[in-house]
């Protein structure tokens, strides 16, 4: 009895008693209510799990770390997955915030010319025949018949059984002759077919081979087999140098651009281009510029350069501009070449012509006054 009447004296005492409040300089209180409490075991765990993720540079792993990630299906997986995801909107707008720089005068002129000479002037027709393949060569060795001053294009491109024709028309002029292959568009064809696809376009004289990656196996996860493809089919490219084929648009989404473009360079592409241009997407400023980003890292992490061609979609001098700009302000003036960026096109040509043409003389020509393509 005698102790809970103690206790009862005590506590009516706390409560007639104010409690004072601690001095906030006290170093006891600030340890305890200035700092927050450890995290809970759970959230630590998925914190420590996710850190790398969120802390991961711009740029994928160095060159040592690059060496073993194609050993496995699960290291190749592991490697594309953990690379940074892409910020779809900051990637948009500041592919629309280039786009509106302004080029005039001498420096338009000069963007025009180097435009000219990136072109792969194409026709992938089911329609073509020798006569359309040789007009296709005549135009891009001498572009406009009226002023010999214009740069010749970069390449004509067309399909397998037409590279001995295209070799004969540019023969000479510095063009090269680049060859789609590997059962393109689609790319659904046995590996043994696609490979004798690029053996032939080869030992007719193709000296750049087109090849589209297998999007059924990108997309379901299969890395490993897109892979193997690609080394396969470099090998038997020999000399000629390799551009790879994603097909943008029908990979969804940009954290899968990201992952086919390092795929594509870590199998051994001298070149990632966009798209066939035979969907509804091709090339746009973003795509271009995630991969442009891209290359500029996996030389900074190899010291090995790849080239990036956009292709489908580039239909204008102004576009073509817009390009040229993400290239230089995003990869650099070393890529500001025909032989690390080119346009895949059949149309632009004529269009940038008109243009320079219209620099030249103050008035505009009309598409009558350039050749059809």
């Amino acid at each position: 009895m005698r102790s809970i009447a103690n206790r009862r004296q005590r506590g009516e005492a706390r409560c007639q008693t104010p409690r004072a409040r601690p001095d906030r300089r006290d170093t006891a209180y600030v340890r305890r209510f200035r700092f927050p409490r450890p995290l809970p075991r759970l959230y630590s765990r998925y914190a420590r799990r996710y850190a790398r993720l969120v802390t991961m540079p711009t740029t994928a792993p160095t060159a040592n770390a690059l060496a073993d990630v194609t050993a496995s299906d699960s290291t190749l997986r592991r490697f594309l997955h953990g690379l940074p995801g892409v910020d779809a909107v900051g990637l948009e707008a500041r592919a629309a915030s280039l786009g509106t720089r302004s080029i005039k005068t001498t420096a338009k002129a000069y963007a025009i010319d180097l435009a000219i000479s990136m072109v792969d002037l194409t026709t992938l027709e089911g329609a073509d025949t020798p006569g359309k393949v040789r007009a296709l060569g005549a135009k891009a060795v001498l572009p406009d018949p009226t002023d010999r001053t214009a740069p010749t294009t970069a390449a004509v491109c067309v399909y397998p059984d037409m590279v001995a024709v295209a070799k004969e028309a540019v023969a000479g002029s510095g063009v090269k002759v680049a060859s789609v292959a590997t059962a393109f568009p689609a790319g659904r064809a046995a590996l043994g077919v696609k490979l004798a696809d690029v053996r032939d376009a080869v030992a007719a004289g193709a000296d750049e081979v087109d090849m589209v990656i297998d999007r059924g196996a990108f997309l379901a996860g299969r890395y490993l087999k897109v892979y193997d493809e690609i080394v396969a089919v470099k090998e038997v490219c020999g000399d000629a140098r390799l551009k790879v084929i994603f097909e943008t648009g029908e990979l969804s989404t940009y954290d899968n651009i990201r992952r086919a473009s390092w795929l594509g360079m870590l199998a051994g592409a001298d070149f990632i281009k966009t798209s066939t241009g035979k969907v509804a997407v091709n090339a746009t400023p973003a795509n271009t510029l995630l991969m442009l980003e891209a290359v500029r890292d996996f030389r900074a992490q190899t010291g090995v350069q790849v080239g990036v061609k956009p292709a489908g979609g580039i239909r204008t001098s102004k576009d073509a501009i817009k390009f040229l700009v993400l290239v230089n302000e995003t990869a650099g003036e070393d890529w500001l070449d025909n032989h690390w960026f080119r346009f895949g096109a059949s149309s632009l040509l004529n269009d940038l012509l008109m243009q320079r043409q219209k620099l030249a003389t103050g008035r505009y020509s009309g598409p009558d006054y350039v050749t059809v393509d």
